[in-house]
């Protein structure tokens, strides 16, 4: 394992409201809420070794066994319970890229890879090792649901299947199907006690439970409203505006597109599903070198390159853009626990205009210290996700899409391990994210390894339609605030 010490396993029996609220959403393609990972490793790994650490990470980590049970209605979240017909085969496969074998040819399986829905009547996670790379590499390409974990929670979770020493033998095989069936067999004597009637009473009661715990505040105002509406049509009709107003509000703070001015690029409107992968490396030490210089984060720099990579793209085309509208994810984690949500998606507009690097800079680093103390005294993403869980899919769904669509490109930054990783006897060279597009046009997602900060461009190529220029544009960006 990559480290020694045992890590808390921060796993609920339900999803949060958060957490179920990213399990209905993808009920639209569009937006999907999950990310991935590709993992570049120099050499090939050991099938078996592979093989027995992860049977023995899904015992260590129930939930990569458990699939998700839909709550009673909308009176509570999703469940998750042990998957009686629970297959490990079923969610790793084995493949090799053609000759040629290059980052290309890997990056677009990636994309495709991950535009393959998860089984939603499964665990939600798959693997796959693929071979055939350029220079004896390999990979391994991992999709997780968001709902299981957060990029930090999914980043601790995968320590238990690396290594810090190439020689370490592979751990005892493990029964995990016995497990699994013991798993299985006692929520199945818990919850619902060998009968029918029993079961669905247990479920009831459970998710009346749940809703008097967590939603009878907003139920018992919905109800005192809806006795007088008979009496006062005006008074309804009012209610029902507050109520689409209040759940733009909500979507647009958990999607990141808050409240700003209109803003955006011109050419970057259209949506789809469809996803296609770039990458940007800079070394980690030379960042934090220019970061310091500048007497900002790294945060600051990294915005400050896409940003400026929008900038020069649209320059490139004669397009002038007022404002980028762009997200940035603010963790809310206070401990080193694996698996779980907890994150904030923060709305910040910067200038699009032409601007010195170091100026772009500074404002960045302003403009994110606001956002930043704001979000700190705001409220949480629980109560929100409460209200938007009470309305129909196809509403939350529709305004999702709208609130998603004004977003240019959304960021997000992970701290790897500085020191190197192996899986299974292959070393780690870099690992490049995937992370949610969900309806924006681009998820710029930076994950720094070792000596090198890595970014994960994940586009959608109908909003942005030359993808390769607009990377090569962010790499001009990085390579200009390297030598500020």
């Amino acid at each position: 394992m990559a480290e020694t010490r045992e890590r808390e396993m921060r796993f609920s029996d339900r999803m949060s409201d958060h957490e179920a609220l990213m399990w209905n959403i993808e009920k639209d393609p569009w937006l999907n809420p999950s990310g991935a990972a590709l993992t570049i490793l120099q050499g090939t790994i050991d099938e078996e070794h592979f093989r027995r650490t992860l049977r023995r990470a899904v015992v260590k980590m129930p939930r990569l066994y458990e699939r998700v049970v839909p709550g009673l209605g909308r009176l509570a979240p999703p469940a998750w319970v042990p998957d009686p017909e629970f297959d490990i085969e079923y969610h790793m496969r084995r493949l090799r890229l053609p000759k040629p074998g290059t980052d290309r040819q890997l990056f677009d399986l990636a994309a495709q890879l991950y535009q393959e829905p998860l089984d939603r009547t499964r665990p939600l996670w798959r693997f796959v090792v693929i071979d055939g790379l350029k220079g004896g590499r390999s990979a391994i390409w991992s999709i997780m649901h968001h709902a299981v974990a957060d990029g930090i929670g999914q980043l601790r979770m995968a320590e238990m299947y690396q290594q810090v020493d190439p020689n370490d033998p592979p751990p005892d095989d493990v029964d995990l199907e016995a497990i699994v069936a013991a798993a299985v067999e006692a929520h199945h004597a818990k919850q619902l006690g060998g009968d029918l009637t029993d079961g669905f009473a247990a479920t009831l009661g459970q998710s009346l439970a749940h809703l008097v715990r967590r939603e009878l505040g907003i139920v018992r105002r919905v109800a005192g409203e809806v006795v007088i509406w008979p009496a006062d049509p005006q008074r309804a009709r009012d209610t029902i505006d507050d109520a689409l107003g209040a759940l733009t509000s909500t979507i647009g703070a958990l999607t990141g597109s808050g409240n700003e001015v209109a803003g955006g690029s011109p050419l970057w409107k259209e949506r789809s599903r469809h996803r296609h992968l770039e990458h940007v490396s800079v070394p980690l030490d030379e960042l934090k070198a220019a970061a310091k210089r500048c007497g900002v984060t790294i945060n600051d720099v990294f915005l400050a390159a896409m940003t400026d990579g929008a900038v020069r793209y649209h320059a490139d085309r004669g397009v002038e853009v007022g404002a980028f509208n762009t997200s940035f994810v603010l963790s809310t984690r206070q401990d080193s626990a694996i698996g779980g949500n907890s994150f904030t998606p923060v709305p910040v507009q910067v200038p699009g205009g032409q601007m010195p690097l170091d100026k772009r800079v500074a404002d960045i680093h302003d403009r994110l210290a606001v956002k930043r103390e704001s979000m700190s005294t705001g409220g949480g993403m629980g109560a929100m996700s409460g209200i938007a869980n009470l309305l129909p899919t196809s509403v939350v769904t529709s305004a999702a899409r709208a609130a998603a669509g004004k977003i240019d490109f959304a960021t997000s930054n992970l701290r790897g391990a500085p020191f190197a990783l192996y899986v299974s006897g292959a070393r780690v060279l870099r690992i490049i994210s995937m992370g949610p597009v969900a309806g924006t046009a681009c998820n710029a997602t930076a994950l720094s390894y070792e000596n090198s900060f890595d970014v994960g461009l994940f586009i959608d190529p109908t909003a942005i339609d030359a993808p390769a220029d607009f990377r090569d544009a962010v790499e001009a960006a990085f390579t200009d605030i390297l030598a500020l």
